[in-house]
């Protein structure tokens, strides 16, 4: 094992992931669209604006080094060792093309035999189990065979184009999409949407969840409702604006009867400055009602104060 001193590690971290891949494996690097990259090996490995993201094993870090021992397994001073093997200015090795991104196509994990863990998940964050359970019965939610995910499925009429995904171990953080996800048609319930001329917007699928079952608390019938969700929010780096959502767009295109939406969105400063956005947009077509919760940064975490949950980890981000 080769021996890397101190500075050589610090000048190793100051090299991008995209950086490294253009000068020393531009073979490996595929272009997915605008800024954003993938790798030939991985297509849901995500590098863009400086950082890299593996969705489906929910690591991501910063620079090559990251990359080499995280994903490749390489040792530290291996690692450090490939990364400075040339001038970092040398540019380019060769002049291979870059490939043009390819989506995999779509196909979601296998089910597991039961969906315990995914039921016990979903009711300590205090969804109602009658809501999940017409979830699994619609097909429009289930547990993952091999890591016991909670997979809440988007269709496209009968056929599931999308499948979003969230850990369910008492300490996992981890969220990300199924590969070769369309994300025009999210986590929607009903499936079809109803007569009632309004939708209710979030951002996530177990917001969706946290929401009907506040509505059935309340007394009301929570099958009267529209609901979506956006499988979050997308914001471009440095253009401080918010791309409009796919999913909304698609929706709004497939359901002409729907007069209002309201927006269910986070308390935070992208779920604000997203639902200004969307406002923007939509007015003075749609009537557009701003609802976001009154407690806490999401519906669920106003569901948990309404239910007096508060002995569990909070899932946040990609951590796994």
């Amino acid at each position: 094992m080769p021996f890397v001193s101190k500075k050589q590690i610090e000048q190793a971290r100051e090299i991008d992931l995209l950086t490294y891949l253009q000068r020393y494996e531009p073979e490996e690097l595929v272009h997915f669209s605008g800024n954003t990259y993938t790798t030939r090996t991985h297509d849901s490995l995500k590098i863009s604006n400086g950082k890299w993201c593996w969705w489906s094993r929910g690591i991501g870090g910063t620079n090559a080094l990251d990359y080499l021992v995280s994903v490749r397994g390489l040792s530290l001073p291996d690692a450090v060792t490939q990364i400075i093997r040339a001038p970092p200015d040398s540019g380019r090795q060769n002049n291979t093309p870059i490939a043009k991104y390819k989506p995999l196509p779509f196909q979601l994990p296998p089910r597991h035999a039961d969906n315990r863990r995914v039921f016990s998940y979903l009711t300590s964050r205090g969804i109602d189990p009658e809501i999940i359970n017409h979830c699994i019965k619609h097909g429009q939610l289930y547990e993952d065979a091999e890591r016991h995910n909670c997979v809440f499925v988007g269709f496209e009429g009968n056929e599931p184009r999308y499948g979003a995904l969230r850990g369910t171990l008492s300490q996992s953080t981890f969220t990300g999409d199924v590969p070769g996800s369309d994300k025009h048609f999210s986590f929607a319930i009903p499936r079809q949407a109803g007569s009632n001329e309004a939708l209710c917007v979030f951002e996530s699928a177990i917001d969706v969840m946290s929401y009907l079952t506040l509505i059935k608390l309340n007394g009301y019938d929570w099958h009267d409702a529209n609901c979506l969700s956006l499988a979050g929010i997308y914001q471009p780096k440095g253009t401080g604006e918010i791309k409009f959502p796919l999913a909304l767009d698609q929706y709004l295109q497939d359901n002409p009867h729907i007069e209002r939406v309201i927006l269910c969105l986070d308390n935070d400063a992208v779920g604000r400055m997203a639902a200004q956005a969307i406002q923007n947009r939509l007015e003075p077509i749609y009537t557009v009602i701003d609802n976001p919760p009154r407690v806490g940064k999401d519906y669920n975490d106003l569901l948990r104060q309404r239910k007096g949950i508060t002995d569990m980890v909070k899932t946040r981000g990609s951590a796994r």
